[in-house]
């Protein structure tokens, strides 16, 4: 009895390792310098990048939990140098949401027991602590970190550079750059620490300040605040970041609790 079972339609780099009692489906596409655990599952419709490590117990491109699907066509595409620990769980992509498909972007890593519901598309240099679960259609943009046992409702987003508290419930988008915690989930100022760390000056540190100082401290709606700070703050990339994820929002973004003088 073969310990290990490899569909032959399944295209595998060849330095690439497989341990025993794993399964790897058909229309499995894996590239090189991949490390596949022991009892790992890989289902139909899998693509996964360069250098990504699959520890055991973790299923990738299982059917989506979602009464909507019918058995079409989806699919799971996962980047180069991406870690997913100890029974991590990635769900394919559904035709009812138009998209057909769950992507992993690339320098992720999914801890253990963290699942990735049907259709989410989750950026490049993400980190998810483990017991994560992202609900279908969720969006997690570059360099986010979410806490330990982090919970996101469908369709909400999460914002680039943005961190989240461990056991955070993620019911409205959060907007990029900041840190965020309690319940309701809330926001807690600017990521300085994780933003100095990737390279971001005080200067644009400080600018982001400003621009959520409007935000949640101006005294003016959404709509009005970001009407004041296109008008006021000079044009950077930073800036344009925040108006167009704060405007694209369709569940609203979270609330502050903080007061001013402690940002």
């Amino acid at each position: 009895m073969e310990l290990t079972q490899i569909h032959p339609e399944a295209k595998l780099a060849k330095d690439i390792v497989v341990c025993p009692f794993t399964t790897i489906a058909k229309n499995v596409e894996i590239g090189e310098g991949a490390w596949i655990g022991p009892n790992v599952t890989i289902m139909e419709n899998v693509k996964i990048g360069k250098n990504c490590k699959i520890y055991p117990g973790a299923v990738v491109g299982a059917e989506p939990q979602d009464l909507k699907f019918q058995g079409e066509e989806t699919y799971v595409i996962i980047g180069d140098n991406v870690t997913i620990r100890e029974c991590v769980t990635i769900n394919r992509g559904t035709a009812a949401s138009g998209k057909y498909k769950t992507i992993i972007g690339n320098n992720c890593l999914l801890m253990s027991y963290v699942h990735v519901a049907h259709d989410s598309v989750i950026g490049n240099n993400v980190i998810l602590a483990s017991y994560t679960g992202v609900a279908g259609e969720s969006v997690i943009q570059d360099w986010a970190i979410l806490g330990g046992q982090t919970g996101m409702h469908q369709f909400t987003r999460i914002g680039t550079h943005a961190m989240l508290s461990g056991g955070s419930l993620v019911g409205k988008d959060v907007p990029p750059y900041v840190i965020a915690g309690h319940h309701p989930l809330s926001y807690g100022g600017v990521n300085r620490i994780g933003l100095r760390r990737r390279g971001f000056t005080n200067e644009k540190i400080n600018e982001m300040h400003d621009i959520y100082r409007i935000i949640y401290f101006g005294g003016l709606n959404i709509t009005d605040a970001c009407t004041k700070i296109e008008a006021e703050m000079p044009q950077t990339e930073e800036r344009d970041i925040i108006l167009e994820f704060i405007r694209t929002s369709k569940r609203g973004i979270i609330k502050s609790t903080a007061n001013l003088e402690e940002l």
